[in-house]
């Protein structure tokens, strides 16, 4: 069911879910970006609605909730571990279409796997969504050709601000009852989604292994600086490492953590005896881009990276994923036209 709602009327439905729920949203970080001057859009906790940015692109990811960035396992000491608390209460994050798909590859990693992680898992069950509307592409975007630009379930309700009006599609009768308390139209709405973008993408259906040693690799080790900064803004990227922090000399007091990783970072790939299985960049960009448009498909069925660019806007050294896809399919291309030859 859809609904029209006076601006006044949605604020009163998002006062009423926040007494129920916390909000995570997409928030202007004004002054918090790589400048004084640059503002930042990264998620945060909210209360009102008019907190929430629904214009531009969020710079960062929703995954942080899900996924955080450190976050403690559990505490031991000589003789006794104990699990760690986690904040119980029910979540709603605000998210785009891409973002809403990125949901289902995070799902499919901690959740579909040989076994389901439970420290995921016990966040996942407290976690909602709210669908915020794409009436038109940002830079960088390409979610159009990977499938992600629109998505029509897994929302409790969406959002597309028109003038001093909301248009919802409410799939949660809770939700409904609220937007008809504040005196909302009933109207057929379509959740706004993205048709186009100036970014195009061909993702090749299969991947020969001579692509391993392809000379297109070498350009992203001459450039890359291996910060890292695609990862940690990726919605889909998932890498983690462990960490155990002692308390004492001794090391038999302390905590385990879960810390955010990235495959393009020195270290991730070191192993005992000194070995290193992805030393140059250019492996590690190999590593990453195959990963998310054939190998994670091999496996699941569909493509990891859902178009949202946000690896493009943060890379220092402006390496364009989107062209790392399309130069991938011309090498595919150029080796699988020499071998018919």
């Amino acid at each position: 069911m859809g609904y029209v709602i006076s601006r006044t009327g949605f604020e009163s439905v998002i006062e009423k879910l926040g007494q129920q729920y916390r909000l995570y949203a997409p928030v202007r970080k004004v002054g918090e970006g790589r400048y004084t001057d640059v503002d930042v859009v990264r998620y945060d906790f909210v209360t009102k609605f008019d907190e929430i940015e629904l214009e531009a692109k969020s710079d960062y990811a929703f995954k942080e909730l899900l996924t955080p960035l450190s976050q403690t396992l559990f505490f031991f000491t000589e003789n006794e571990v104990k699990e760690a608390d986690f904040d119980d209460r029910d979540v709603i994050i605000f998210l785009r279409s891409c973002d809403m798909h990125a949901v289902k590859r995070l799902d499919a990693i901690y959740l579909e796997n040989k076994f389901a992680d439970p420290f995921y898992e016990r966040i996942r069950k407290r976690v909602k969504f709210a669908l915020i509307g794409c009436a038109h592409s940002y830079e960088d975007c390409f979610c159009v050709d990977m499938g992600t630009n629109r998505t029509t379930e897994g929302y409790l309700f969406s959002i597309d601000v028109a003038g001093d009006e909301i248009k919802s599609d409410v799939a949660c009768p809770d939700v409904a009852a609220l937007f008809e308390a504040a005196d909302a139209k009933a109207e057929e709405v379509v959740p706004a989604y993205v048709t186009e973008n100036e970014v195009r993408v061909t993702v090749p259906e299969k991947v020969p292994n001579e692509i391993y040693k392809h000379g297109m690799w070498d350009e992203y080790t001459a450039r890359c600086i291996n910060c890292g900064r695609c990862n940690f803004v990726c919605p889909t990227c998932t890498c983690y490492t462990m960490q155990d922090v002692f308390y004492t000399d001794n090391g038999k007091v302390g905590e385990r953590r879960r810390v955010g990783a990235s495959c393009m970072v020195d270290g991730y790939t070191n192993v005992a005896g000194g070995g290193q299985y992805r030393r140059t960049n250019g492996e590690r960009m190999r590593f990453k881009v195959l990963h998310k448009v054939y190998d994670f498909r091999k496996r699941f069925g569909y493509d990891m990276c859902v178009g949202c660019g946000r690896c493009d806007m943060v890379c220092p050294e402006y390496i364009s994923f989107a062209n790392c896809i399309n130069k991938l399919n011309d090498a595919v291309n150029e080796l699988e036209g020499g071998a018919s030859k």
